[in-house]
């Protein structure tokens, strides 16, 4: 009665009331969204609050996360590779070889082809680095080839490596003490103006003896002589055909070319009497002996 009494008095009417009291309803929800934050912060204070204990794993799984977890191994060490492939005696035959070194990501330090004694064969010697592993992968794969008759890895046999150099070396004499900047020494001078009194035609010739003495030590020999080069030309193992062309280099070297490397399985010596097993020589007593 009160309540109505202060609506008419204020000029309102029961139904302007219900209106009015519909909000005061609709406030109810915003409420319980104020409180839902706390009920939050409640929760969030207890992480583990709502974690249910879960049942262990089987034994495949937890096979399975130990065989995931295990640390790879260790690579193993990249090392050189000398390949010989029979391969037919047609077109592409080097394509499809590159192409499938080149897939694995094989850099090919030589590759030599030629034919053989038989017409339709050809060899192809291939030296790449690799892993072992790898390698042999990429060996399977060049033998399921049509072309290739067979790939032989000679890494780790012993053979008979052999690389063709053709160098051409100056034979110009070139003085170097005259670089600016430098300062000439007594001794420096004497010698530049000793070398300064030769000709060209007898420094030309002095260089040229010391081409010579080089390629002698080397095995090398001098195929061409011109007034102002030589060419060299040299076979050897590629360790000492890189030595030769570091000593070269100060003469100067106009051009060079290398074939790369060829090899060959050395034949095993068969010998009757070495391989025979030896006689066992009976021990003889001392005191049997007669004296002296």
């Amino acid at each position: 009665m009160l309540r109505q009494a202060t609506w008419r008095q204020r000029g309102l009417t029961a139904k302007s009331c219900t209106l009015i009291e519909r909000p005061t309803t609709q406030l109810i929800p915003t409420r319980l969204n104020s409180s839902t934050p706390k009920l939050r912060r409640r929760t969030t204070r207890h992480p583990f609050a709502h974690l249910v204990p879960q049942s262990p794993p089987s034994a495949e799984e937890a096979v399975n996360n130990i065989l995931y977890n295990f640390p790879p191994a260790s690579p193993s060490p990249v090392t050189r590779h000398v390949l010989n492939c029979l391969v037919s005696n047609e077109p592409g035959v080097l394509s499809r070889v590159s192409g499938i070194l080149a897939g694995r990501g094989f850099n090919i330090d030589s590759l030599v082809v030629a034919k053989t004694e038989v017409p339709d064969l050809s060899r192809m010697t291939i030296v790449l680095n690799g892993q072992s592993a790898v390698i042999d992968q990429a060996k399977r794969q060049l033998e399921d080839q049509v072309p290739i008759w067979a790939v032989l890895d000679y890494t780790h046999a012993k053979i008979v490596e052999r690389e063709l150099l053709m160098v051409k070396v100056s034979t110009v004499p070139h003085h170097e003490t005259g670089k600016p900047g430098h300062e000439l020494s007594d001794s420096d001078s004497d010698s530049d103006e000793e070398h300064h009194d030769l000709s060209p035609l007898l420094g030309a010739s002095v260089q040229r003896q010391a081409v010579s003495e080089l390629a002698r030590l080397f095995g090398a020999r001098i195929v061409d002589v011109s007034t102002t080069s030589v060419i060299v030309e040299l076979a050897a193992k590629s360790d000492r055909v890189d030595a030769f062309l570091k000593l070269l280099k100060p003469y100067g070297i106009l051009e060079a070319t290398r074939s790369g490397v060829m090899a060959m399985p050395r034949s095993p010596l068969n010998i009757g009497d070495s391989d025979a097993p030896e006689e066992e020589v009976e021990a003889v007593d001392a005191s049997l002996l007669p004296p002296g």
